[in-house]
């Protein structure tokens, strides 16, 4: 006898998963449910059970990929001790997950933008959820004495503009090398919180 449980997280996971590549292929607004129908081998009824629209399957996929990054970066700096440390091999591990999977976020990052209000509400929300992350980080570097006192609310986003910036660029056009970007940003981040090496 099945799991229903199971069944139904398969069949969710089948329909993000055929979603991400028809999405993929075709854009958001030029992508038709039958094709994700088609593409997953599962019904238009399993589509709206898990999600009401296309939108909410978009936005779920958004979700995932922002689940895969952060779970990434938490592995990567566990491995770390705490302080600035931390936050070089964070932007790494980002760095490295996009480019590990450079189609979902060329697709997520660049191709949404013209979602309007509802992938803006979402785009805040994830870009709030790393920068709390960020912050995390940087307020530990602060209590070891690595960086001087600093408004890490307000670093933390400003970090993130500038690392959503760059991404964008290279996820979209895979300029300039992710060496380059390490070998240039991070400094330049660390710099901005008076970190001397």
């Amino acid at each position: 006898m099945s799991n229903p449980k199971a069944d139904t997280r398969s069949t969710r996971d089948r329909i993000l998963d055929a979603a991400l590549n028809i999405f993929s292929a075709k854009g958001f607004h030029d992508t038709k449910l039958d094709e994700i129908v088609a593409e997953g081998g599962i019904s238009k009824g399993s589509i709206y059970f898990h999600f009401p629209n296309k939108e909410k399957l978009f936005i779920a996929l958004v979700d995932q990929f922002a689940d895969v990054i952060e779970r990434r970066a938490r592995e990567a700096i566990d491995s770390e001790a705490p302080g600035i440390a931390r936050v070089q091999v964070a932007l790494e591990s980002v760095l490295e997950t996009f480019g590990r999977y450079r189609r979902p976020a060329k697709l997520l990052l660049v191709q949404a933008v013209g979602l309007g209000s509802v992938f803006e509400r979402k785009r805040m929300e994830v870009t709030d959820r790393f920068a709390l992350l960020i912050k995390t980080y940087l307020d530990e570097a602060v209590a070891d004495g690595s960086i001087a006192p600093v408004n890490t609310h307000i670093v933390s986003h400003a970090w993130m503009g500038a690392i959503y910036a760059v991404v964008i660029q290279w996820v979209y056009t895979s300029e300039p090398a992710k060496e380059e970007i390490m070998e240039t940003l991070l400094p330049l981040l660390l710099k901005s919180v008076d970190y001397q090496d």
